[in-house]
This record gives C-alpha cells, sequence and structure tokens, in this order.
C-alpha cells in the first residue's frame, strides 16, 4: 500500500509501497480516508522534534475499520472512527486519575522487540508516528488510539477533530476551563487558533480577541466567533486586549503559534488571576523569558497537551455539535488533496494558504 515516507530531515516525503503487520492483541486495521495536514508534522519534518526516520508522519486522521486483533471488543469491522495521538493505556496514575492525554504508560501501547513491527518497506522496520501515521492507505493501530463517531459523520470532517479541533476545543473547555462570561484571547488563528475561537464562543465567553497578521484569518475569525481583531502589524496587541476589556486583561489567553515571544504577549495580555495557555509547539529546549512581576498578582502560565483531552468522549461529542449546526467545520477545511500531492499541501501549509488541508485517500 502506499505512503508518504520521511526519510531524512529537511527533504520532501516520498510516496512509496509500505507493509502492514496483521493486527495483534488489541491492535486495529484502519482504511484511511482522510488525514490533515499539521503543522506539527511539519515540526517533525524540519528536524525542529525529533523522530527515526525512515517514519510515516500524519496523526489528524478518520477512517473505517476493516480488521481487529484479538482482545479488541470496543470497535468492530466496519465502525467508523477517529485516531488520536494520545492513545491511553488505561491502567496508569493519569489515565486512572481522569487525565489520559498526559498518560505515562505509553510503552504499553506498542509492540515488543521481539514482535514484527507493524510497518516495514522492503524487509526494514519504519517508525510509526504518534501511534498513528495517517499519511498511508491504512494504518494498524493500538485500539487505545481510536475512537467511535456517528457514522453519519463526515470521514474528511472528522480527520480535523483528529487533532486541530480537539486541541483547540479542549484548550478552552478542559485545559482553562473557561466559564460563561468570561473573556479570551487567541494569538495565531490558523485550524487550532480558530477551533479555540469556536470553543470559547460555545462556552459563552463575552469577549474573544482574534490576533493574526493574516487579514483572511482574522476575517474568518470573525465568523466563527470572535468579538474583536488584532493585526498586529498595525496595532499593539496587549493594549488592544486591555482596551477591550476595561484595562484589566483576559482572563485566559492563548498562544495557538508556538513562540516564546507570543507567549509573552499572551502572559502580558492576562488581567489578575488570569491563566497563559501555550497550545503550539515549539523547539523543545526552548527557553520563554516572562517578568517576575506580572506574576505576584497570581497569574499563571500553562502547557497544554492536546487540549487536555478525554478523546474517547470529546471527539464524539464535537461530531455531534457538528452535525447539530453548532460547530463549523466545513469553513475550516479549505483544500482536498491526493497523496502523491502531499508536498504541494505542506508548502501551501508553510506558506499559510487556507486553514487546513486534507489528503482525500479517495482521490487516487
Amino acid at each position: 500500500m502506499k505512503a508518504a515516507v520521511l526519510h531524512e530531515y529537511g527533504a520532501d516525503l516520498v510516496i512509496e509501497d509500505i507493509t502492514l503487520g496483521n493486527p495483534g492483541h488489541n491492535e486495529v486495521r484502519v482504511e484511511v480516508h482522510a488525514t490533515g495536514l499539521c503543522h506539527t508534522d511539519l515540526h517533525f519534518m524540519r528536524g525542529h522534534l525529533p523522530i527515526t526516520a525512515p517514519a510515516v508522519l500524519g496523526h489528524e486522521t478518520a477512517g473505517i475499520v476493516r480488521a481487529v486483533g484479538k482482545g479488541v471488543t470496543y470497535l468492530k469491522p466496519g465502525d467508523h472512527v477517529i485516531g488520536c495521538l494520545s492513545a491511553f493505556c488505561g491502567c496508569c496514575e493519569m489515565c486512572l486519575s481522569g487525565r489520559p492525554s498526559i498518560c505515562e504508560g505509553g510503552d504499553t501501547l506498542h509492540r515488543n522487540d521481539d514482535e514484527p513491527p507493524r510497518i516495514s518497506m522492503a524487509g526494514q522496520p519504519v517508525s510509526q508516528f504518534m501511534n498513528l501515521s495517517g499519511f498511508a492507505e491504512e494504518i494498524l493501530v493500538h485500539e487505545h488510539a481510536l475512537t467511535k463517531v456517528d457514522s453519519a459523520m463526515p470521514l474528511d470532517r472528522a480527520a480535523l477533530i483528529g487533532c486541530g479541533v480537539m486541541t483547540g476545543w479542549g484548550a478552552v473547555t478542559r485545559t482553562a476551563q473557561i466559564r460563561a462570561g468570561e473573556t479570551v484571547a487567541v494569538f495565531g488563528c490558523g485550524a487550532v487558533g480558530l477551533s479555540t475561537i469556536q470553543a470559547a464562543r460555545l462556552a459563552g465567553a463575552t469577549v474573544i480577541v482574534a490576533v493574526d497578521l493574516n487579514a483572511d484569518r482574522l476575517a474568518m475569525a470573525i465568523t466563527l466567533g470572535a468579538t474583536h481583531t488584532v493585526n498586529p502589524k498595525d496595532t499593539d496587541a496587549v493594549e488592544a486586549i486591555r482596551a477591550a476589556t476595561d484595562g484589566k486583561g483576559v482572563e485566559a489567553a492563548f498562544d495557538a503559534v508556538g513562540n516564546p515571544a507570543i507567549v509573552k504577549q499572551c502572559f502580558l495580555s492576562t488581567r489578575k488571576g488570569g491563566t497563559t495557555v501555550m497550545i503550539g509547539l515549539m523547539g523543545l529546549e526552548e527557553d520563554i523569558a516572562l517578568p517576575f512581576g506580572h506574576f505576584i498578582a497570581e497569574r499563571k502560565v500553562m502547557g497544554c497537551d492536546m487540549g487536555s483531552n478525554q478523546f474517547r468522549t470529546d471527539m464524539p461529542r464535537l461530531a455531534r455539535l457538528y452535525m447539530d449546526g453548532r460547530l463549523n467545520l466545513d469553513d475550516m477545511l479549505t483544500a482536498r488533496l491526493p497523496l502523491s500531492q502531499i508536498n504541494k499541501g505542506f508548502g501551501d501549509l508553510d506558506r499559510g494558504i487556507g486553514i487546513r488541508t486534507i489528503i482525500d485517500f479517495g482521490l487516487e
């Protein structure tokens, strides 16, 4: 079967034939219908974050179960599923205390060293990316990396829920726990930032300030629920956010880009007792400098791992919100490409073209 394979940092992905193993204990084989292109993939393609090559990337994916291994009781062939990189063991302290997105038992989700690899090419093992490897016609994964969704949910929209939408939604509802009447600012209006804005709207935030350099994305932010927009090319973002909140600042500010300077702007935009949530990825050794004086009034800065999700309950709910017309995914899906054009899609992503592009496996 065809897959887009990463052989070296900084190089294009190569479309090649790979081989999947047969489903083992607790494993599921899924026919992939759609996989989104995400900046997280770009970080790994460029070597900002480490992975052993060759590897098949892709983690924002949806499809249909084709086969299950022994011990699988949650899924059966024909089920429609979304994959999630926050695969969970279900047994560690984090999982058992309701925090499966930071599961500490991830090693139990992989095959043992004495077992054949899930993915291989020409007889050699290929690294599985984030428990998924969705840039392939089929995936073989642990069942704890999948959640069922209603078969009426379009799989191309379902794929968006698998990362960008879930991350933005969870950052608001789970990480920051925004309540009705509170105020937020969102820096960066890509797929994650726009999902953060939609979540804030649905949570009842009264002021939602969208910050971005791209005028088209700011216009989209208004469509999806932002009450104010700021283009930092024209206006000081921190001053504009304070002006929109009677000089106080927001209860929560979200960095949906992944940049130390933006984290600082978020921090300075929060009111007393407010929270800065770092959603966007950066280099693992990146340093962030923040003024101590702003901490005195009990402001907080938090990391955010995939929106602190509980994806087996969160993702079906997001699918229902879409089908009920309350969550807009249609306007976020701005392009679809066959697998053979995946490098073009990443070039467009890098240039800020569109909101979300998917690889549609039905196009070839």
